[in-house]
């Protein structure tokens, strides 16, 4: 901040008007620009709200989709971080990339869905690349399903078969704990 001689300073909006800011310019030349101090709050303000919304400190793997309702469990695990299939009754979603409706996975009786094989070859495909150099993280093939309840086998079964056939043979399902003293917390039952 600038070295000023003492005096009287007027704000900001009275030196800038034409009737009373004449007796305070008289010559003077300010240096220095003003800071939009509400506005720079404001952004910091959201930053930190968008920042806290997407940690995790719990290691939270799934999102709780409102239209998937996941059955209960229990017995099993709790899920590792590795990519989600969801399949809800309207759509089958890939680390939240839509792939392809759920109704078009009820007709045929032919087991390989193309799109979901695409979309995971091409997740192992990125995962080797990443860890070509680190033989402490070899690729296991683990995805999580997170399906609604009320899907039918038919569906579900055509997905497993697409992991499988893209190398995912580790497949774990989400379901929620039921244990009296827990409440609900997402685990995993293997396949």
């Amino acid at each position: 901040m600038a070295i000023v001689t003492p005096g009287k300073r007027p704000g900001e909006r009275v030196a800038s008007s034409k009737v009373f800011g004449k007796k305070f310019n008289r010559g003077k030349k300010q240096g220095y620009a003003t800071l939009m101090l509400t506005s720079l709050v404001d952004m910091f303000t959201i930053i930190v709200i968008f920042l806290l919304m997407n940690f995790s400190a719990n290691g939270e793997v799934l999102y709780m989709s409102k239209d998937i309702k996941l059955p209960d469990a229990y017995h099993g695990a709790m899920l590792e971080r590795a990519p989600v299939i969801s399949v809800s009754a309207d759509a089958v979603t890939f680390d939240g990339r839509m792939l392809l409706n759920t109704s078009d996975l009820e007709k045929g009786d032919v087991l390989n869905v193309p799109e979901i094989e695409d979309a995971l070859r091409d997740e192992k495909r990125r995962y080797e690349q990443i860890h070509a150099n680190d033989p402490d993280h070899p690729f296991r093939g683990l995805v999580n399903v997170q399906a609604d309840r009320h899907i039918p086998f038919k569906v579900i079964k055509r997905v497993m078969f697409a992991c499988n056939q893209s190398g995912f043979g580790n497949i774990n399902f989400a379901a929620l704990s039921r244990e009296a003293s827990t409440g609900k917390t997402v685990t995993a039952s293997n396949n």
